[in-house]
């Protein structure tokens, strides 16, 4: 199975989709990309995935372009941004979904505040993707 998950910036929705992908399916070719990635994964997502005991430390945002000509099962899309200047894909894509998410990178307040954005965004985004993939389970 492949997969690819793409956002605006590639920061931080996107980011922790993948890494709960990963963690479920192991064997699964799963990649995450964004219209306009950012330089860094967001410091945030990073935490809120290792409270869950996902690490997404070493992740990097990529740009979509690495991933034109390349074939999924599935693309999902977890921004409107995204899914609106989403382009064609040359290659073979079987299903394409799509949910927004509200970024949490927008989330104002202290670190902690901010931290329980991360965190509902980070199970919701988890919610929506077993919801999708529990025939796999």
């Amino acid at each position: 199975m492949r997969v690819l998950i793409i956002c605006t910036g590639n920061s931080c929705r996107s980011q922790m989709a993948e890494g709960w992908l990963k963690s479920m399916f192991p064997t699964w070719e799963v990649f995450s990309a964004g219209t306009h990635p950012q330089k860094h994964v967001n410091p945030l997502a990073i935490k809120v995935m290792q409270e869950r005991g996902i690490d997404i430390s070493n992740y990097r945002p990529k740009l979509i372009d690495e991933f034109i000509y390349q074939s999924f099962d599935y693309v999902l899309t977890v921004c409107d941004s995204a899914r609106e200047t989403c382009p064609v894909f040359i290659g073979l894509v079987k299903h394409r979904l799509h949910h927004d998410f509200y970024d949490p990178a927008r989330a104002q307040g202290t670190e902690e505040q901010r931290l329980r954005v991360f965190a509902k965004i980070r199970d919701e985004i988890r919610t929506w993707l077993e919801s999708i993939f529990v025939k796999y389970f």
